[in-house]
């Protein structure tokens, strides 16, 4: 990259009153609403699920057909990368929005429900790839505003399928020609207020890994169990040390959680079986924790296993990294949204949350931001909003307003 060419950086928040530049956001976020809402709807009809979303894809190709992009698509996903080129030299800002769906069946009675059995939109990502949609078509009509260029990630696998991986090594970050060097995404949350922007500095989101143990020791019969050696009791002992592990070996200022989630042993009552199986995940908010966790995560089960006479054998399958929003750019969407959107709409974000997402991926090669949009439904009340991931879940459509800003308004300030 040109080295005359300035890096894009947080600048203070600008009044909405003084600053031309967000001049009529709000008002052109709202003119797309129908847009918005129209591709959302149509995505949250035909959902689908991992790296491969033929239909998602077409949908996103047909909303961006006829603007001024550059549009690439994945070989190893369904992915879509747009670019838009603005009116003068300068770096570039990437923007995500993941496309894919989960397997649940829906439960929510909307009209425009899930006609796929066992698919379902329960995270959002339907919202994503609408306002990431609109927010092209809204920064579009003022590329004379963008000294640089946008890159649009439309991303498939997001849920557990590393698609964000992919999609780096199939080069996104370097889609516009100079590499990205700012990065924002929006995640929508049914237990936040609706339009609220909540953000934060440093850990965001937790490392996520899986956790399989094998006891083994030696079958038997039930009602002798002395000539036997039973797994059970062992497998039953490590769940109770492994959370002693994590309460006297983990920081209280650098936590992890470790859940045992899936336990089978045995086939009937009488019968001491030959094995037991224990399955969990694994969460920290560093990777030095990470790390740590694994390391005890073993020892604590090989030698429970070997206090009862048996075997363990331990995997643990890496899953995403912890999501850490650059230390500047966290705060500073936090001041953009309040600038644009008005204070009330804008929260620093007080805690990290324990789930994972793999735009931690991104953040690790750019600096940049995983921000959570709130979009409870009208009338209710947030502890009686179903979450995310429920199959009961229902997002605020008009919040998607306040999130075409927040993608617009993040691009047009790095690239001013």
């Amino acid at each position: 990259m040109n080295a005359t060419v300035p890096k894009p950086g947080p600048r203070p928040a600008p009044r909405p009153e003084t600053e031309p530049l967000f001049a009529g956001l709000v008002e052109a976020a709202r003119a797309l609403q129908p847009r918005t809402v129209a591709l959302r709807r149509q995505i949250h009809k035909h959902p689908e699920q991992g790296l491969t979303l033929p239909a998602t894809q077409a949908a996103i190709l047909h909303a961006l057909d006829g603007l001024p992009l550059r549009i690439s698509t994945g070989t190893s996903t369904s992915s879509v990368v747009a670019v838009l080129e603005g009116a003068r030299k300068g770096p570039t800002v990437l923007l995500r929005g993941d496309m894919d769906a989960l397997p649940l069946t829906e439960d929510t009675g909307l009209a425009y429900t899930s006609e796929v059995p066992g698919t379902m939109h329960a995270c959002g990502h339907d919202t994503h790839v609408a306002m990431l949609a609109s927010a092209a078509r809204l920064l579009a009509t003022r590329r004379d505003a963008l000294a640089g260029q946008v890159v649009f990630m439309f991303q498939p696998g997001e849920e557990g399928y590393h698609g964000a991986k992919h999609m780096i090594d199939e080069g996104v970050l370097d889609a516009a020609g100079p590499r990205a060097e700012r990065a924002l995404a929006l995640h929508i949350t049914s237990t936040l207020r609706s339009g609220v922007i909540q953000c934060r500095p440093g850990p965001v989101m937790a490392s996520s890994d899986v956790l399989r143990v094998i006891v083994r020791g030696h079958g038997g019969h039930g009602g002798i169990p002395h000539d036997a050696i039973d797994p059970v009791p062992a497998a039953a002992a490590m769940v109770g040390a492994l959370q002693t592990m994590v309460a006297r070996r983990v920081s209280v200022h650098d936590p992890a959680v470790v859940t045992i989630g899936h336990i089978a042993a045995g086939t009937t009552s009488n019968i001491i079986p030959e094995k037991a199986f224990l399955e969990g995940t694994i969460r920290a908010l560093s990777e030095a924790t990470r790390t740590l966790v694994h390391k005890e995560i073993r020892q604590v089960c090989e030698h429970v296993a070997a206090a009862h006479g048996c075997t363990a054998s331990v995997e643990i399958k890496l899953g995403y990294p912890v999501t850490v929003n650059d230390a500047k750019v966290g705060p500073h969407v936090v001041e953009l949204s309040s600038a644009v959107l008005g204070q009330r709409f804008a929260e620093p974000m007080a805690d990290p949350l324990m789930g994972s997402e793999d735009f931690s991926y991104v953040t690790a090669e750019v600096p940049g931001a995983l921000a959570f949009l709130g979009a409870c439904p009208r009338g209710i009340e947030l502890p009686d909003a179903a979450p995310n991931h429920s199959a009961k879940v229902l997002f605020d459509e008009a919040a998607m307003e306040h999130g075409v800003v927040v993608y617009a308004a993040f691009a047009l300030d790095a690239l001013r």
